[in-house]
């Protein structure tokens, strides 16, 4: 089914905006004066507009105008305004299967804190300790590690990420990405001037051929990997894609970024492609999808050689991550709780992928047996924006395939979170809602 013009004026000033052609906080043209300019009316510019503000990339003010959104990530991160929503748009764990053990632990930590480091600067990135946890976290999930002080700690996975592009390429450098991925890569990507270079994708994730021809053409600085139960496609790499994939990087001028915050959602250990690569990559993990989001943990391996640099730039920049977190994570890890949270996670997830399996398998599905999402490939009667929209009408939060599109034409998908909804009797509701609504023929004009 072809889109409608102002579907495609919308995606065109998306795409627009993702470039910085129009600044976040800046106006855009009136209806009129776009729609001259496009040889179009002021009504169909006028929908695409309502469009966009329905996906949270512009703002619209009576008497105004519209501007582009200060808060454009939230557009497919999206927070839950009312009880009568149900989101399937954030990728989290069931916080309520891990909040007991980390209340008994908050307060005992709280209550018996009599290490001086833990209130004074730490050399490095942290103490050491908690380094030699996070190595045992990230060699649990299939990361060789020689040794605990080659982990950096960090405020989580997408400090992490900011500060490697930060550091490794130049504004105006191209960054290689999976077709389909994380918006919070694009949004770093976009702030910093660097320029997104779109990889080709199949069921495994990226190709290694389609990385090889584009190296050649465009020289980029580094290539950004999500190999385990990727976001959005939940796409996995096997071992055998891990090694050829490793192999061209081993081939190119080219730094890996490797982000494996979803390992432990695999049915078995899958080594890393850091460890074939181990001088030019960049290894990161974290506790955000497994334990908590809120404790903001993230593990960063990196090249021996680039050890220093690494750590000189996140004390200029962060100086460290609260050393109090990264307490209660250790003693989660050397405990074994925070394996067992990990487990009891994957469990959840790949039940309520069955449940999704009852309720949607009469469309196309990519997901992992126990992934946290599914990549939902629309039916010819709807259109990505238009589902998503009226499924926001019906108080189902869901995100459209446009907000990870790297380049190109995005898939006519939608991502599902099968973890944020708390309630499996809410999650089951929200499934019939979907089919229901999957089912009805798209009627807007």
């Amino acid at each position: 089914m072809s889109k409608h013009k102002y579907q495609l004026i919308a995606a065109q000033l998306r795409s627009l905006i993702d470039l910085g052609k129009y600044p976040q906080g800046s106006k855009l043209p009136a209806h009129r004066e776009l729609a001259k300019e496009l040889g179009t009316t002021a009504v169909t510019v006028a929908k695409a507009y309502q469009l966009l503000v329905e996906q949270g990339s512009i703002e619209s003010f009576v008497g105004r105008g519209s501007y582009v959104s200060s808060q454009y990530l939230q557009g497919v991160i999206r927070a839950q305004q009312s009880d009568k929503q149900l989101n399937f748009s954030i990728l989290q764990p069931c916080l309520q299967q891990n909040m007991p053990v980390l209340k008994q632990l908050f307060k005992q930590k709280i209550s018996a804190l009599e290490n001086p480091q833990l209130f004074d600067y730490s050399e490095n990135s942290g103490l050491l300790e908690h380094r030699r946890a996070g190595a045992s976290w990230c060699a649990q999930y299939g990361l060789e590690v020689s040794s605990p002080e080659q982990l950096i700690l960090t405020n989580g996975a997408q400090n992490a990420l900011a500060s490697i592009i930060a550091l490794y390429s130049n504004q105006g450098d191209y960054i290689a990405l999976e077709a389909q991925t994380y918006p919070g890569i694009l949004a770093i990507c976009k702030y910093l001037g660097r320029k997104v270079l779109p990889i080709a994708m199949d069921e495994q994730g990226m190709l290694p051929e389609a990385l090889t021809e584009q190296c050649e053409i465009c020289k980029p600085s580094m290539v950004i990997v999500v190999p385990s139960q990727q976001n959005p496609t939940a796409a996995t790499m096997g071992q055998v894609r891990r090694e050829a994939l490793a192999k061209v990087i081993a081939q190119q001028d080219i730094w890996l970024v490797e982000d494996e915050i979803y390992a432990f959602l695999n049915t078995e250990k899958i080594a890393a492609i850091s460890n074939f690569v181990a001088e030019k990559a960049f290894y990161i993990s974290s506790l955000s999808k497994a334990i908590s989001p809120g404790m903001r943990c993230g593990y960063l391996r990196v090249p021996q050689s680039q050890y220093s640099k690494v750590v000189d730039y996140i004390r200029a920049t962060l100086w460290l991550p609260s050393p109090f977190m990264f307490e209660i994570a250790s003693a989660m890890i050397d405990s074994g709780n925070a394996f067992r949270a990990a487990a009891q996670q994957k469990k959840t997830a790949a039940h309520r992928q069955q449940l999704v399996t009852r309720y949607l398998s009469a469309y196309k599905l990519q997901r992992q047996r126990s992934s946290y999402s599914c990549w939902l490939h629309l039916p010819a009667n709807w259109q990505a924006d238009s589902f998503t929209a009226s499924a926001k009408k019906q108080g189902l939060l869901v995100s459209s395939a446009a907000y990870f599109n790297s380049g190109g034409q995005a898939a006519n998908a939608v991502r599902l979170s099968v973890m944020a909804i708390a309630d499996e009797v809410d999650f089951i509701q929200g499934l019939e809602q979907l089919a229901a609504l999957l089912a009805l023929h798209n009627t807007e004009p």
